[in-house]
């Protein structure tokens, strides 16, 4: 296994899927909560942090099953956040006898298609390239920032997505491979036992995606108050109380 990873804790396997732009930093105040209790495994996905760059299209759901492989991993319970969520979602639909349970935070989907708004705004993000205060900027103007760039945390967002800007360049292919067909369409083939939460300060298309969720059966569905998209950065507390509690009821 090449990619970078830390574990911490004992019992109960706990993996942590980190989102897009971001790096296993994203889990500095909620992993040492969680790893009180569980063993948790926080790494870096391909491309992000101190891993390697895909040289070709990268396959974030193989990477997570060799990483379990390479750990002797039979099960773990899985939390992803925002890109993470979709690569746990897709996981736990390709190997649903590996996931004990599953935590999604505010995640996206594959097979989901963004608003015409969503997009306009990820085509000036993408157009300001390569000036990277320019393309932060942009990116940072969305609300689903708003509260994590007045926060403490503020310095941290920042420096994991310029990290994250700088290891692009790094890349050798900026494509994907995902299970087929979609996951959106295969929503009711997911039985494991989830815990979805979302901030109340979103953007319509992740509420859009949450819906979704919201209406299986087995999902148990969580709104923090007071947060944006980057909730684990700002409210590890609160979620750590969800998290535990839903834990828990497995044991």
């Amino acid at each position: 296994m090449d990619l970078y990873y830390e574990i911490h804790g004992s019992g109960k396997p706990v993996i942590f899927i980190h989102s897009g732009g971001t790096d296993s930093r994203l889990w500095s105040f909620l992993a040492p909560l969680v790893a009180k209790e569980y063993q948790t495994i926080t790494y870096d996905g391909r491309g992000a942090g101190k891993s390697p760059s895909p040289k070709e299209p990268a396959n974030y759901v193989e990477d997570l099953r060799e990483l379990m492989d390479d750990l002797h991993l039979d099960t773990a319970v899985l939390i992803g956040h925002s890109g993470g969520g979709q690569i746990a979602t897709d996981f736990s639909l390709q190997y649903p006898n590996r996931v004990s349970g599953l935590v999604l935070i505010g995640p996206s989907l594959t097979g989901y298609k963004p608003s015409p708004e969503f997009e306009r705004w990820m085509s000036e993000v993408n157009a300001a390239a390569p000036d990277a205060d320019k393309i932060m900027e942009l990116a940072f103007s969305a609300p689903l920032y708003r509260i994590v760039m007045s926060s403490p945390q503020r310095r941290l967002m920042i420096d994991m997505f310029r990290h994250h800007l700088a290891k692009t360049a790094e890349w050798g292919s900026f494509e994907s491979v995902w299970p087929q067909p979609p996951a959106i369409g295969r929503l009711e083939d997911l039985h494991v036992r989830t815990l979805f939460m979302i901030g109340d300060n979103e953007i319509p298309d992740n509420e859009r995606v949450a819906e979704l969720f919201r209406s299986l059966p087995n999902v148990r569905y969580v709104q923090i108050p007071g947060a944006d998209h980057m909730m684990p950065l700002t409210h590890p507390e609160m979620m750590y109380s969800y998290i535990t509690e839903f834990l828990e009821e497995r044991r």
